[in-house]
């Protein structure tokens, strides 16, 4: 199921001081970029059907079970925390590298991306969960918090590169509280992580096409923001228009 609020704010139109305009060069396809995600998404897809595999994710479970794990929803909230970090740094004068109307056209494609994408897989694969429900593979809270951290890392690498370990890094907790809340297979996270990130740099290669034949870069003056929200089951957003 999928809601979207749509908010519109009009603006007085100012001139542009183009001698101030700062041009940054967004990532270009390239094949060594597929490494990382094919490795990922790889070792997900083969996890399902090697039976090494299949033990090592039970023996993770069985471990954490044994334990006796108390559940946590924080998984649930962090996993939007790197692609909205973007906008908070941005208000915060730590400018990244695309202005907002760019940056959201970016961030929404690669929700699109993900959402589609882990659906799509999620009823194909239909691979049981540790707690018995459905839809394990791939991991849906992963794939959301990679693909922001991924987010993250291409608009602040230029600035410093600690703002994207740092985007990783709650991704990574997002991925490992999957795990540990009975939720998801290693398999599942690593599935998940690796199609976050391909979905965010998919974003970019094609960031030039969209805003060329869909959003007429050069005929609008219209600048849009999205948030997103996900939870597993319910993916939504608020749009922002303004002009």
């Amino acid at each position: 199921m999928i809601f979207l609020t749509l908010s519109v704010v009009a603006q007085v139109s100012k001139p542009i001081d183009t001698s101030a305009i700062i041009i940054h060069q967004n990532i270009k396809f390239n094949s060594k970029q597929l490494i990382i995600p094919a490795v990922l998404i790889g070792y997900g897809a083969i996890g399902s059907v090697n039976n090494d595999l299949k033990r090592l994710n039970l023996s993770i479970r069985n471990q954490i079970v044994e334990q006796g794990y108390k559940k946590t929803t924080v998984d649930n909230y962090i996993q939007y925390v790197p692609a909205l970090s973007v906008y908070a740094l941005n208000n915060l004068g730590i400018k990244g590298k695309n202005n907002l109307k760019d940056r959201s056209v970016i961030l929404g494609t690669s929700l699109a991306l993900v959402f589609v994408s882990v659906t799509a897989i999620k009823h194909i694969a239909n691979v049981e969960r540790p707690d018995g429900t459905n839809f394990a593979f791939p991991s849906g809270h992963t794939a959301m918090a990679f693909s922001g951290a991924e987010f993250l890392y291409q608009e602040y690498k230029d600035v410093s590169i600690w703002y994207g370990v740092g985007g990783y890094a709650i991704a990574t907790t997002t991925g490992a509280l999957r795990i540990y809340n009975n939720k998801h297979w290693l398999t599942d996270v690593a599935a998940g992580a690796g199609i976050g990130i391909l979905c965010t740099k998919a974003a970019y290669w094609l960031n030039p096409f969209l805003n060329e034949k869909i959003f007429n870069r050069k005929a609008s003056n219209t600048t849009t923001m999205f948030t997103p929200y996900y939870d597993g089951k319910i993916m939504g957003g608020e749009l922002v228009l303004m002009f």
